[in-house]
């Protein structure tokens, strides 16, 4: 039997920290509810031995994994003095993104490359979490171009004294290839700020030079 709390629905790509009790009622009410849609779809998934576990593994999958992003704490993000006085571009590629589309709940599998310009007198991030932060942000349902602008957004604020932020993001959807048109395709997205967006020293030029280089 599902248990209902009276707590406030998310909407695509917002952020609700769930603790221990919540996040195993939430297990349990999306066990339950899997389980109706396999039997909305005509499947008599408690006699069949390969399926007798699903509703359980779908919603583990969904609550702990594929949109964990949306029910945990931020990462904690290091940010550090500028000391070397570094004024040039910070570059992080081929970040993992393993996302969903909000309008059919398939797969986005894709990368992720980021890129900063920090002030000589300014901060700067530790480079592990440019990973920590995308893989966070991209573990709910959204759109691609939601997840783009969101991680430039976020670094964005950790470091608000940059002298610009650029994010691109190049991603298979599985809603274009497994169901409607069914075909291979790539979407790429980007979003930029500060001397990125002017394009001043180049700066732009050199980034996509950067993710050409990549190996």
């Amino acid at each position: 039997m599902v248990i209902k709390e009276k707590r406030k629905n998310m909407k695509a790509g917002e952020n609700k920290v769930l603790n221990e009790s919540q996040r195993k009622q939430m297990l349990e009410n999306a066990e339950f509810a899997f389980g109706n849609f396999l039997r909305a779809l005509g499947y008599d998934w408690e006699n069949d031995p390969n399926m007798k576990k699903t509703p359980y593994r779908v919603a583990k999958m969904y609550v702990n994994e594929v949109t964990s992003g949306a029910y945990s704490e931020p990462p904690k993000i290091t940010v550090f003095p500028n000391e070397s006085q570094y004024d040039g571009i910070v570059f992080q590629g081929n970040i993992p993104v393993h996302s969903l589309c909000a309008h059919h709940f398939a797969s986005i599998v894709g990368v992720c490359h980021v890129a900063y310009i920090p002030k000589k007198d300014g901060n700067i991030i530790g480079l592990s979490k440019l990973n920590r932060i995308v893989d966070f942000l991209s573990k709910r349902p959204q759109t691609q171009e939601f997840l783009t602008k969101q991680i430039h957004d976020y670094i964005n604020d950790i470091i608000p004294d940059n002298q610009g932020v650029i994010v691109f993001i190049k991603a298979d959807h599985m809603c274009v290839k497994l169901r409607g048109i069914e075909q291979d395709s790539t979407m790429q997205t980007s979003y930029c700020s500060g001397y990125f967006k002017t394009n001043e020293i180049g700066s732009r030029k050199e980034f996509f030079d950067m993710i050409v280089n990549l190996k």
